[in-house]
């Protein structure tokens, strides 16, 4: 038999091995399936091979606005736009693992969008840890409490709104009381031009979340270190909030109530100007509120407000501002919304006379 005859041989005896080995039973693959995790609320599910609950969500805005159409505004000055478009997308990621030491949960926001012509820009919105009672990270101040009604808030109201870096610690004792202590990044409360950070904000609060709606009382410490400013000042803030349901009008609608005293700490009144100059502080207070309607399951209305006023230290320019917004949504499927709205604000300084905006907006907007 030659060499040749030989690797035919070989090549159908292979073949024939092959074709009895594929007729054999082969043993499945084990499947982990995704599991649906009722733990925590609607859409989590058990990541898998793992205890730890996931949910992925997602939000994606297309909004129109009209600006400033008041007397000296964007609409009477040339080199102003006189309208914005918007396309923004959302990314939430929320996992949630329960531990003998208490809840361990994770939260990532990731926001990208384009408008006014710019390039699309990609933003961090928050990014914490949650584990027995502590928070370490990217989140919202646990100063802030109520912060609006309206579905777009087209004009700024004056309620502080801070996302900042921070560790904080919450008690909670049971029928819906918990108090907390924060320390947070004073970097984000900085209003002015100030030197290098030293001591980071003190934040603790006070807080009760039941049945008939929910109240906060905060309060904060600030360091004041204001460029070319020799003496350094500490500053504070005290704020005081309640929501109150309203069933009567129907479910969902509620009301709202705030008001703040600042000195030397601005940012948590959400005003413009210097926390400080040559050794004084600036003060400032202000009140506000809101009311939402469910007027009915598919149509929601919405009204609030502030007032401001702001003393600024070593400065003339003292200056007074109150905004009002309102808004009508439609929803006509869950998750989706479509609404308007409308703002006007009118800031008076002492020296340089009043500055209004009167803006308008419509939105569009899908939550999944």
């Amino acid at each position: 038999m030659n060499f040749k005859s030989v690797l035919l041989a070989a090549a159908a005896a292979a073949a024939a091995t092959t074709a009895q080995a594929a007729d054999l039973p082969v043993a499945a693959e084990p499947v982990d399936y995704v599991k649906v995790c009722d733990a925590y609320g609607a859409r989590f599910y058990y990541i898998p091979g793992t205890d730890t609950c996931l949910r992925v969500g997602g939000r994606v805005r297309a909004q129109y606005t009209i600006n400033d159409m008041s007397d000296g505004g964007n609409w009477a000055t040339p080199a102003t736009d006189g309208y914005t478009f918007l396309g923004r997308g959302y990314l939430y990621l929320d996992s949630r693992t329960a531990t003998e030491w208490g809840l361990l949960r994770t939260f990532f926001e990731l926001e990208a969008g384009a408008s006014a012509g710019a390039e699309a820009a990609a933003n961090v919105n928050k990014a914490f840890i949650q584990w027995g009672g502590w928070t370490f990270g990217y989140a919202t101040s646990f100063f802030d409490y109520f912060t609006g009604q309206t579905f777009i808030g087209v004009v700024d109201r004056d309620f502080s709104d801070v996302t900042t870096n921070l560790i904080a610690y919450t008690a909670a004792f049971g029928n819906g009381f918990s108090a907390t202590i924060s320390v947070e990044e004073g970097s984000f409360r900085e209003s002015g031009t100030y030197d290098g950070q030293r001591f980071p904000d003190l934040v603790g609060a006070l807080e009760v979340s039941q049945g008939w709606g929910g109240a906060k009382l905060s309060g904060a410490l600030h360091h004041v270190n204001m460029t070319g400013t020799p003496d350094e000042e500490l500053g504070y803030a005290i704020q005081g909030g309640v929501v109150i349901n309203l069933p009567m009008l129907s479910s969902g609608s509620n009301i709202a109530f705030q008001a703040a005293y600042a000195d030397g700490a601005l940012s948590y009144l959400n005003a413009t100007g210097a926390d400080g100059a040559a050794g004084d502080t600036s003060t400032g207070y202000n009140i506000g509120g809101g009311i939402y309607y469910q007027a009915t399951s598919t149509v929601g209305l919405a009204l609030d407000g502030s007032y401001l006023d702001v003393d600024l230290a070593n400065t003339t320019n003292d200056y007074t501002k109150w905004a009002i917004d309102g808004s009508v949504v439609w929803q006509p499927v869950s998750g989706f919304q479509i609404g308007v709205d409308v703002g006007y604000t009118d800031t008076d300084f002492d020296t340089t006379g009043d500055d209004e905006n009167l803006s308008a907006a419509f939105r569009v907007q899908r939550t999944f």
